[in-house]
């Protein structure tokens, strides 16, 4: 989802025009604030799939975009929720500050459109990928310590019975573990189970 926080309605227009000839859902906020309410009402966990992107107008009534950009920097979203700033006042200071803290890029209007929308694709792409992590980081939480250790072993190579005698339990108690592992962490095998945490 690519959202579009601009207080110009044609800019907003025409960001959306852009976004949907590449196939990208768009939603789109007349200011900051309607932005972070939404984004209270929906965490960005939905739709991880398809990815988000946040194409933020710096300069704004009410709340502007750095502001926005502080909120969700405090939130501990950039990465699920890659920012790229756009404005038509940007000097360099704000650009390599925004940057430093954490912003995907910036782009000063009038903007070449291709290099936009290759770089809300590339943002996009980057919060798949974290939200992925995160999934994965999740369900890493959910094992016990002893499932843990059953883990590193299995990731290492180990049949069942080294992984028994290493641990010192019954091979009977490292298929429990292992089944349970593999339910917690939504896979069937082994293979998998390491392509998952590669």
């Amino acid at each position: 989802m690519l959202h579009i926080v601009d207080d110009e309605d044609v800019i907003r227009d025409a960001l959306e025009w852009l976004a949907q000839s590449r196939a990208l859902a768009t939603r789109g906020y007349a200011g900051g604030q309607a932005f972070l309410d939404a984004l209270g009402a929906q965490p960005a966990d939905g739709g991880a799939e398809e990815g988000h992107c946040v194409l933020l107008d710096v300069r704004m009534p009410g709340m502007n975009g750095i502001a926005v950009f502080d909120q969700l920097v405090a939130r501990g979203l950039l990465a699920r929720l890659p920012v790229i700033f756009l404005t038509g006042h940007g000097d360099v200071p704000m650009a390599v500050d925004s940057l430093k803290r954490g912003a995907f890029d910036f782009f000063e209007k009038p903007f070449n459109d291709n290099q936009l929308m290759d770089r809300v694709e590339e943002a996009m792409a980057a919060s798949r990928k974290a939200a992925a992590a995160a999934e994965v980081h999740a369900r890493l939480a959910t094992l016990s310590g002893r499932e843990r250790e059953v883990l590193d072993l299995i990731l290492a190579g180990n049949m069942n019975k080294v992984v028994a005698d290493k641990l010192g339990i019954s091979m009977r108690t490292v298929e429990v573990h292992r089944a349970h592992i593999f339910d917690k962490m939504q896979v069937k095998t082994a293979v998998e189970l390491a392509g998952l945490l590669k």
